[in-house]
């Protein structure tokens, strides 16, 4: 007989009416079902849950021999980052089960994180960023794709925005001034600016914009583009067209649609902006988060360590 986890389901309605968005709930949800398999796969009862059957789901996790939620070879070992997503995961479902006083078998902190490698962070040198910036202008045949992914970049490099914030931007977004109001991660509202080089590059897209989608960004997808609805650019796309540009241009360290809000950050940080407002432009709710970003470069690190040794005449 199947074993299901407990109140699964009113732990994922909790997560809904606490404002989470569909996606962070629909990965939870993955997350928890590889757990269940494993209980399932282990003949193990939830309620008499161990520490020793924690540590062997997390050797699980590490194995390359683990499986998806949905009992599918997993096509890759996870990293720790990522295994640590799914025990952080694990441990919000036993707080839950905590503060509805339902039964629980073991406190959320015997729930214990992998030790992570902090990787150095890569940011390309701005020479390189604004050749990739620039180049759909270069390489696009389609005049209308090559506007379009220009401005792309241009809003993603000026304002710092996430990835999904772009694809979910609406033309009503963005004032005539340049300003742009953002519903960021966890429903946070803040503004973001666009600088007047790429406010000039947006308009001029937009000005050649004959549909009726409300999106800035839209696919163009055959004769009857131009049709289309209330269609938006993917993710998938906008980071596939990085990577292309990023090869073809010979750029060596990884750039992502992130590494352009990353570069955004670093960069106003080397020429002296405030941490604080910095924060505010990426929609961070821990400076914590923000400083990672701040302190990236090792441009930035030279400009502090000469400016503060106390020998430094």
């Amino acid at each position: 007989m199947s074993i299901t986890l407990p109140y699964l389901d009113d732990y994922l309605l909790n997560l809904k009416v606490n404002n989470y968005s569909i996606e962070t709930i629909y990965n939870y949800e993955r997350d928890l079902k590889v757990f269940e398999n494993f209980i399932n796969d282990n003949n193990i009862n939830f309620t008499q849950l161990t520490k020793r059957d924690l540590m062997n789901y997390k050797a699980l996790l590490v194995s390359i021999d683990r499986k998806t939620a949905n009992k599918n070879a997993g096509e890759k070992q996870l990293n720790s980052y990522s295994i640590n997503r799914m025990l952080s995961v694990f441990r919000s479902y036993l707080k839950y089960l905590i503060d509805m006083d339902y039964e629980c078998p073991l406190p959320p902190d015997a729930v214990k994180m992998s030790k992570t490698i902090k990787k150095k962070s890569q940011v390309a040198e701005l020479e390189e960023l604004v050749k990739l910036i620039e180049f759909p202008s270069k390489i696009e045949k389609d005049k209308r794709v090559a506007m379009r992914n220009r401005a792309m970049f241009e809003v993603l490099f000026s304002t710092g925005m996430r990835i999904s914030e772009l694809v979910n931007l609406k033309m009503s977004q963005v004032d005539k001034a340049g300003r742009i109001f953002v519903l960021g991660k966890g429903k946070k509202e803040r503004f973001v600016y666009l600088t007047p080089r790429a406010h000039k590059i947006l308009n001029q897209y937009l000005d050649t914009r004959v549909d009726d989608s409300p999106f800035a960004f839209i696919p163009y997808r055959g004769q009857n583009s131009n049709l289309l609805k209330n269609k938006k650019i993917s993710t998938n796309y906008i980071q596939a067209k990085i990577k292309k540009y990023r090869d073809i241009l010979g750029i060596n360290v990884p750039i992502s649609a992130h590494s352009l809000r990353h570069g955004f950050a670093t960069y106003l940080a080397e020429a002296g902006a405030n941490p604080a407002a910095i924060q505010v432009l990426l929609g961070h709710e821990s400076l914590d988060t923000t400083t990672r970003y701040v302190h990236a470069s090792d441009l930035y690190a030279q400009k502090m360590q000469q400016k503060f040794h106390p020998l430094k005449d």
